[in-house]
């Protein structure tokens, strides 16, 4: 961990509150310099949170993280003096969020910040798969230009199932009429004047399923929608059916996945996101004798998935545009001062 000291005496530095961020590129660790740096203490790291960091942060009051680090209740009960964590995301699903509020933590997120941004990586899976634009481009860099194997669809006059219609299911759903498409929609909530507005139509998940040509997630992981995509929802699908998750990767269980492209349901996939991707970027775990065999199985069948042809598989990049990191730390540094002044944002646990 690198740590910023400002040139302030040392009495007055030591008073003030000690904000620990984490997974923070240089530019991002220069942007809290300049906006934090007369107001906390700092220590900037662009690592994930790890196993022995508690021990030099219990004095820290506040936390700032990006997805890859998983704050669990025994690593925050290391940290006496915690006060707030403001995630750079709109995902919580890495922070302990019973614990904070049983303690008091107040947790902040990124509510908004790129609903267009993601909706237009949704498309750019879609198209990569409706027209082969992927297998076009392998196939050319090898100085092979025919045109085997390479014929696509149309999107107009297909059926897109949206699950999920919050701020970036709107998104897709804006963009699928812009290309003549058909819209159903699932969600837990209906608002029948945007229902109107953008021309799609709200449905049950399971008709959903059987009539969309494709389908594209976008629903926030609880445990309500783990393995949402579970094998029995593989099977009311609609043969040959596309499948897109920019959301999270335990939407979708890998088993399943696996299962329907191999009999023909799933017609091809497009990922941004794996279910236990966390894992492949810690490959030196699988050396650890702890090291979960279902775990070990989930990042086998990831594998697999990498070398389909029918499946584009992107490194969790939907979100990563300039504008929308811009804005995901604009809102990151809103909610950190928020709180400094009493008046805190964007909260999903309130605390005290």
């Amino acid at each position: 961990m690198r740590s910023e000291v400002q040139p302030q005496p040392s009495a007055t530095r030591s008073a003030l509150p000690l904000l620990a961020c984490f997974e923070a590129e240089e530019w991002e660790q220069a942007r809290f310099i300049e906006q934090l740096g007369a107001t906390c203490r700092l220590q900037l790291s662009k690592d994930p949170v790890g196993a022995g960091d508690s021990e030099r942060l219990a004095d820290a009051t506040m936390l700032s993280v990006f997805i890859y680090s998983r704050l669990s209740g025994e690593w925050l009960s290391r940290l006496p003096k915690l006060k707030l964590i403001a995630t750079r995301s709109t995902g919580f699903d890495h922070i302990d969020v019973a614990w904070c509020r049983a303690h008091n933590v107040r947790v902040a997120n990124v509510p908004f910040y790129g609903e267009n941004t993601v909706a237009e990586h949704t498309f750019a899976l879609i198209l990569a798969l409706s027209r082969n634009i992927h297998k076009a481009y392998v196939r050319t860099t090898r100085t092979d230009f025919s045109l085997d194997g390479l014929q696509g669809f149309d999107l107009k006059e297909k059926t897109l199932g949206v699950v999920g219609g919050g701020h970036i299911g709107l998104h897709v759903v804006k963009m699928a009429k812009g290309f003549g498409m058909r819209v159903l929609t699932a969600d837990v909530r209906h608002d029948s004047f945007l229902e109107e507005v953008l021309g799609f139509q709200y449905v049950e998940f399971d008709r959903l399923l059987a009539e969309s040509d494709i389908i594209t997630l976008h629903v926030p992981y609880m445990p309500s929608t783990h393995h949402l995509i579970n094998r029995e929802a593989v099977q009311r699908m609609k043969r040959g059916a596309l499948l897109i998750n920019t959301s999270r990767g335990g939407l979708i269980d890998t088993d399943a996945l696996v299962w329907g492209l191999d009999q023909g349901i799933i017609g091809g996939a497009g990922l941004d996101v794996l279910e236990g991707e966390e894992l492949i970027k810690e490959e030196r775990q699988l050396l650890s004798r702890e090291f979960p065999e279902e775990k070990l199985k989930t990042l086998l069948k990831n594998h697999i998935l990498l070398h389909r042809e029918n499946v584009v598989i992107t490194p969790h990049i939907a979100f990563n545009s300039r504008e929308a990191v811009g804005r995901i730390l604009d809102t990151t540094l809103r909610n950190i001062r928020g709180y400094l002044e009493g008046k805190a944002e964007n909260l999903i646990v309130g605390g005290v």
